[in-house]
């Protein structure tokens, strides 16, 4: 079974029982979250695609740490004309551990 959801303007595949960073959440370590993005859900046989979102899939999860990325540095300049300019950049993101994939059943069915 996983699902794949949307955070940030990225697309991440996951799976139950999988550690993965996200975009920065402003829930503390040790709490729980609810990610209702998801973009397509699988459970081995049947195959979900959301417009844009499947109704009622969701993921429950718990945050794990906060943290930040390796830093990516950032370096501008035009030849021949003395201008060099260095920056760097760390993002800041959250770990999550994937606790459930829940999907509801569509009413009526």
């Amino acid at each position: 079974m996983y699902a794949i959801i949307e955070n940030g303007g990225k697309q991440y595949r996951i799976t139950e029982g999988e550690k993965v960073k996200l975009e920065k959440f402003a829930a503390g370590e040790g709490e729980d979250i609810q990610i209702k993005e998801v973009l397509a859900f699988s459970d081995g046989s049947n195959t979900l695609i959301g417009n844009p979102y499947v109704g009622g899939a969701f993921i429950e999860g718990k945050v794990l740490s906060h943290g930040k990325a390796k830093k990516v540095i950032i370096f501008k300049h035009r030849k021949r004309k003395d201008y060099k300019k260095k920056n760097g950049h760390r993002q800041p993101y959250t770990e999550v551990l994937v606790e459930k994939i829940h999907m509801e059943a569509p009413h009526g069915a």
